[in-house]
């Protein structure tokens, strides 16, 4: 990350102890350390360099390029489990949230976040509309593979 993109020389003192407060507010409400929060957050800024929160579009790069997933519609519900405020964008500690329970979420954490996905208008059932065609879904629920 270089200063000239976004990188982390180029955050000024302000914000780095901005992010630095919220990574030690976060970091016990999720799975990550607060370093590790720290560096998720300046990635964050780095993706964003003129955007104060993520919109849709930046965020389906994200999962296409770092994630491989070129599932449109998964993308999208992916998205919308993040965005906790329904306001079409997520926020840095969505960001830090969402990434957590992705990541390294408990299986609990896992089981919901995949309901969330596949829950569309948010009934709490999943019905046979909701769910995409097999061949739209990662092999690993397919195929039953574990990550």
């Amino acid at each position: 990350m270089s200063s000239g993109h976004g990188g982390p020389s180029s955050i000024n003192i302000t914000e780095r102890k901005v992010m630095a407060k919220l990574a030690e507010q976060l970091s016990p409400e999720c799975h990550f350390s607060t370093k590790e929060v720290e560096r998720l957050l300046h990635h964050y800024r780095f993706l964003l360099p003129h955007q104060e929160r993520m919109d849709r579009t930046t965020f389906r790069d994200v999962l296409n390029r770092d994630f491989k997933m070129t599932e449109d519609i998964l993308m999208d519900r992916i998205f919308r489990a993040f965005d906790k405020d329904n306001d079409s964008h997520i926020s840095m500690e969505e960001w830090i949230l969402g990434l957590s329970v992705f990541l390294r979420g408990e299986q609990d954490e896992k089981i919901k976040l995949a309901f969330t996905v596949y829950d569309l208008n948010g009934d709490n059932y999943i019905s046979k509309e909701e769910v995409p065609p097999a061949e739209t879904l990662p092999c690993e629920i397919v195929h039953g593979r574990r990550s």
